[in-house]
Formats: structure tokens, C-alpha cells, sequence
């Protein structure tokens, strides 16, 4: 499923350590299981010859971790970033959160990821291993005698089932050919959730948030959410880390998100990804940018460096309450 191998990745980066023109590589390094991938800080090419790891599994979006390790690290960190991600990039350096400077980003080509979660569906819990075998992954567990073939296409991530661009938006260099944008159906099943009644919708996300932990993992993996003090951390807010003391509360968390990433989130889906409970959080996102395309006109953020999101971007032509509040849906 990937078209830029492993190999080609440490190659590249060893030569850019090699010849001076960063000091570290932000890359994936393996964790407990095959498919359990975690950011990783490489220094050296022994490091990354040892550690660095590239597979389906490597789906974590770069781009909110410049904004510490460009302030803890000497010199140019080298970070590799699929298409989505670069939309990340480009709204974080809008937003000042990180200097350009300090980056060397080189553009990968992505043909998706895969989603564990749905392989878990298929095979169960008690996964040993997992491998690629051209278009197919073969897993075994430690309940199956013989290992278990699943068709890649069918346990992609969501958000690259419904891949938005294939083109990198930034980027120092890039390996392989770029894409283009695409008309993806990524806002299908928010025409879905608005062809409900309003007591449908409510029912639906009652179901779904009902599952919220509060484990905070959506909030930590946004590339939208880097504030350096949040509300939800403050003692005083009466809604600091904790699981919910009530319906109203365990909306509450998931709805101040929503609006505070409004105009801002590039639909990358690290809030869906990471979230261990599989809520559809990107919906809640997903919703705010259908409603911006259709009110002030297509946007999206992170297109370019500089671009203000129409919500705060007044102009005399903006529509006016009484036309949201009467459309039909």
C-alpha cells in the first residue's frame, strides 16, 4: 500500500544528518506491538538504522509535535510529512506556533493508512503480528491456529477512505510525485447526521459521547489544540481532567472543542484516530466546516500560510443569524 519504502526514508534522512543539514529527525520508532508506532526523536544514523520504522501504521500527524521539540532541539529537525499533514504545518505557522526556520519538512506521498481498530473487529484482541503481503495484511493472534488475511482497501482509516488532497502544501523537498486535491465524500455522513430530526441527532451523540473517558487523548493529538494553558486543565473550571460528572458535562468537553478548532481544524482526524473509545469526533469538526463552506464559501484551513478562516475574517457581505437559524436541515 505504500509507495516510499523504509529504506528510502533512512536513507534520506541519514544523508541529511550526514551532511549537516539537520541535527535530528522526528520519525516513527516502534512501540509495544507491530502496529503500536510512536513518534520517535532520532540523532543519529546508528538510531536510525536501528529504530526508525515505516509501515501502514504510521499515521500520527507530525505536525504538533515541532511546536515543543523546535524549542528543545538545537538546530533543524527533519520531518516527514504525508499530504494531510502538511495542512497541519502550514495552519500552525499561521498561527505562530512554531519557526519555520527550525524545520526541514520533506513531503512523502501517502496512499492511507490503516486502521487498527478495524482490523481488531475482524481478527479480535491477542494480535501477535501483522504483515503486509502486497494489497493484503496477514495477522496473526494468539487465538487462531492458522494466521488471518484481510484485504487492505477494507480497514483503511476513515480519513483516508475520505482523503481530501493527495497534494503536499508545504514542504522543503519531496520525494515521489505529488497528488492533486480530491472530491472526496468526507462530508456525506454529515449530510446524514443533518437529514435527522433533532431528536435523532441527539440520540445519536448521546450514544457516542456517552463512551467519552475523558481521557483527553483527541485534545492532545489535535494539531488545532496547542494552547499552552487550557480550560480543562484549570482547578478552577470544575471540569479539570476528570471523567464526567454528568450528561451535561460529558458534552460539554466534546462541544468547547468543537467551536474551539472551528475555522481552524484541517480534518486531519487525530482526534478520531487516537480516541480508544472510536467515537466519531470528527464529525463534530467535520459539521463546522461544511457550514463555513456554505455560508462564507469553501475554505480550507491550512491551504496556505497567512489565510484568515472566515470566522474571523468579517466583511459587510457575512450572513446574518436569522439566515443560519432558518435553513432548512
Amino acid at each position: 500500500m505504500q509507495k516510499i519504502t523504509r529504506e528510502q526514508l533512512i536513507e534520506k534522512a541519514s544523508e541529511l544528518l550526514s551532511n549537516g543539514t539537520v541535527s535530528a529527525v522526528l520519525g516513527w520508532g516502534a512501540g509495544e506491538f507491530s502496529y503500536d508506532v510512536t513518534p520517535t526523536i532520532f540523532k543519529t544514523v546508528e538510531e536510525l538504522k536501528n529504530g526508525f520504522v515505516f509501515s501502514d501504521f504510521c499515521g500520527a500527524n507530525f505536525s504538533k509535535y515541532l511546536v515543543a521539540k523546535t524549542q528543545k532541539i538545537e538546530g533543524k529537525i527533519l520531518v516527514f510529512l504525508k499530504p494531510c499533514d502538511t495542512y497541519s504545518f502550514n495552519q500552525l505557522l499561521t498561527e505562530h506556533r512554531f519557526d519555520r526556520e527550525k524545520v526541514y519538512a520533506v513531503g512523502i506521498p501517502c496512499e492511507g493508512m490503516a486502521d487498527i481498530s478495524k482490523i481488531k473487529a475482524i481478527c479480535g484482541e491477542g494480535i501477535s503480528s501483522i504483515t503486509a503481503d502486497g494489497d493484503n495484511f496477514v495477522v496473526t493472534t494468539l487465538y487462531d491456529d492458522e494466521p488471518i488475511t484481510i484485504n487492505g482497501a477494507s480497514v483503511l482509516a476513515e480519513r483516508c477512505v475520505n482523503c481530501k488532497s493527495k497534494k503536499h502544501v508545504a514542504y522543503d523537498e519531496l520525494m515521489g510525485e505529488d497528488g492533486d486535491v480530491l472530491d472526496s465524500g468526507r462530508f456525506d455522513e454529515v449530510a446524514r447526521l443533518e437529514a435527522m430530526t433533532p431528536d435523532e441527532r441527539f440520540a445519536f451523540w448521546q450514544n457516542e459521547l456517552s463512551r467519552c473517558i475523558r481521557c483527553n487523548a483527541c485534545r492532545d493529538a489535535c494539531p488545532a489544540c496547542t494552547c499552552e494553558k487550557c480550560v480543562f486543565d484549570n482547578p478552577k473550571s470544575g471540569v479539570e481532567n476528570k471523567s464526567p460528572a454528568n450528561s451535561f458535562e460529558e458534552k460539554l468537553f466534546h462541544i468547547i472543542r468543537a467551536f474551539h478548532v472551528a475555522g481552524r481544524c484541517t480534518d486531519c482526524g487525530e482526534c478520531s484516530r487516537v480516541c480508544p473509545q472510536n467515537i466519531p469526533l470528527h464529525l463534530l469538526n467535520r459539521k463546522f466546516i461544511k457550514d463555513i463552506n456554505e455560508f462564507y464559501g469553501d475554505y480550507q484551513a491550512g491551504a496556505e500560510v497567512g489565510s484568515r478562516a472566515p470566522l474571523v475574517n468579517y466583511t459587510t457581505e457575512d450572513l446574518e443569524p436569522g439566515e443560519v437559524f432558518n435553513r432548512e436541515g
